[in-house]
């Protein structure tokens, strides 16, 4: 279990794939990243033990140490004697950003895949529905998920004042008048 303020089974966090060509320590590895970068886990937040973690996902304890040792190396957690591993603060880490994670996801992804059997262009067609409808999600949540022209009747729209540049507000007809 992982507790940080609630209670996680390790198991749920790091789900790993003895099948997938990508080793069971970099899936692992990737996935703390993942946690860290993303701010599931925060700076000092401490880990689960090698021994608890390797129980609990079912792996050998020397992979994690391993994964442990790597992290450390690359400044993503910090050890401390007898009191156990925490995370380090990546903030300010070169390296370290949304982008850096996205690539790490989006490789595993691609790897995922093509070990299914699919083509890069399934691939790149499943994805790219699974965007629009993302899309399509977040604009009718913004409220901006406007097909038509009749469905527009009513909406309020900002016009930018020539002389001032500031905004004023007008309820569009829907008739272009």
């Amino acid at each position: 279990m992982v507790e940080l303020g609630r209670t996680i089974p390790a198991g749920d966090l790091f789900a790993l794939d003895d099948a997938s060509s990508i080793p069971v320590w970099l899936q692992l590895k990737n996935r703390f990243i993942y946690l860290i970068t993303s701010g599931f886990y925060l700076p000092g937040d401490q880990l689960p033990t090698v021994r608890g973690l390797a129980a609990e996902v079912e792996v050998n304890y020397n992979t994690v140490s391993k994964v442990y040792q790597s992290l450390e190396e690359d400044g993503y957690i910090v050890s401390k004697r007898r009191q156990g591993a925490f995370v380090a603060d990546v903030s300010n880490k070169p390296g370290v950003s949304a982008e850096v994670t996205a690539e790490i996801v989006t490789a595993e992804y691609l790897q995922r895949c093509q070990e299914l059997g699919m083509s890069l262009e399934d691939i790149d067609a499943q994805f790219t529905a699974a965007l629009v409808a993302a899309k399509a999600k977040r604009d009718k949540s913004e409220g901006a998920g406007y097909d038509t022209q009749e469905s527009r009747r009513g909406r309020l729209v900002k016009f930018p004042d020539p002389a001032t540049g500031s905004s004023s507000a007008e309820r569009s007809t829907g008739n272009g008048a």
